[in-house]
């Protein structure tokens, strides 16, 4: 997420009263997850064992619950609950909007668009040329959505990530204040869930084409002509590569990378990183050969036990 306009290190530290470590005018211009962040945005950190991982990544500004040493170039923001403040400037920059009508008067429909009746679409949506949006679609705030899109009945683009912290009081919903961008030629079935990002982006990228009942998880990245099947199941920040085709019931977890050409057989259960160019399938997902070697060696194990039962006799 870019704010507006370029921000101060003082004024980010006043908008959550804590402590800073930097020049107060260190320019701070956006907040955002540690997978995507840039040079200028925020990152947060509230465990030690990710403490590295953030202050080597690219962000510049670190939102952290202890004070430590400032690599060069970087400043701190310091917190005794930085996943609180987080959110407090997800509030602050992307604040909710409450909408007065099915249709709100900021969002953009291009030409020979089709709305079907029951339909909302929400503040600053963009919707292209040559699209049909199916009855009851729910487009959230700020969703993109380009030309020859087809959206079918029921289907719900940018509801909020399923990213939770554990507290004593019960579980606290990190906020989301990304988008869900769909490109060109893209179709997407019937009673589909696509969540928007935390702070970026969910992006289903040109000519992709989505069965009815599948599932998106936030800050996805779905590729070129990918095939989805039905009931898909797509956890958060994962990337699938073009040309990827997933068949029904498949689950993905998160923050994993689906290799180009990869196809994945129904109910497979993708737990790591695939290499594109294959074909995988079974619990846990794996290449066709070595999936085909194990199930031809569970086979054995009868006949290899009688054989020892005979051999005891």
């Amino acid at each position: 997420m870019k704010f507006s306009k370029p921000h101060t290190l003082k004024q980010i530290a006043s908008l959550i009263n804590v402590k800073f470590v930097g020049s107060e005018d260190f320019p701070v211009l956006g907040m955002n997850e540690i997978h995507v962040v840039e040079s200028g945005d925020i990152v947060f950190v509230d465990h030690p064992k990710y403490y590295d991982k953030a202050l080597q990544s690219n962000a510049t500004i670190i939102l952290i619950n202890k004070e430590v040493d400032c690599p060069e170039g970087k400043a701190l923001l310091i917190s005794d609950d930085p996943f609180r403040d987080f959110n407090t400037l997800t509030n602050h920059f992307k604040p909710f909007q409450a909408s007065s009508s099915a249709i709100s008067n900021s969002a953009i429909i291009g030409k020979s668009t089709i709305i079907q009746p029951n339909c909302f679409i929400g503040n600053n949506v963009v919707i292209g040329d040559n699209c049909i949006i199916h009855s009851n679609v729910s487009l959230y705030d700020n969703t993109i959505i380009g030309d020859n899109v087809e959206i079918h009945a029921g289907s719900i683009l940018g509801s909020s990530a399923f990213y939770y912290k554990n507290r004593p009081s019960g579980f606290d919903q990190l906020k989301s204040g990304g988008r869900v961008v769909i490109e060109n030629n893209v179709d997407i079935g019937a009673a589909c869930t696509i969540d928007k990002g935390v702070t970026g982006d969910t992006t289903i990228k040109e000519g992709t084409k989505i069965d009815n009942q599948v599932q998106i998880g936030h800050d996805t990245v779905i590729g070129k002509k990918c095939l989805i099947a039905s009931q898909v199941g797509i956890a958060g920040c994962v990337i699938i590569e073009d040309e990827v085709t997933i068949w029904g019931q498949v689950g993905i977890t998160s923050a994993i990378t689906i290799g180009a050409k990869a196809v994945i057989s129904a109910k497979a259960g993708v737990s790591k990183s695939l290499e594109g160019g294959k074909s995988y399938f079974g619990i846990p997902a794996d290449d066709f050969r070595s999936k085909y070697k194990e199930i031809a060696s569970i086979r054995k194990i009868p006949e290899i036990l009688e054989r020892l039962k005979q051999q005891d006799k």
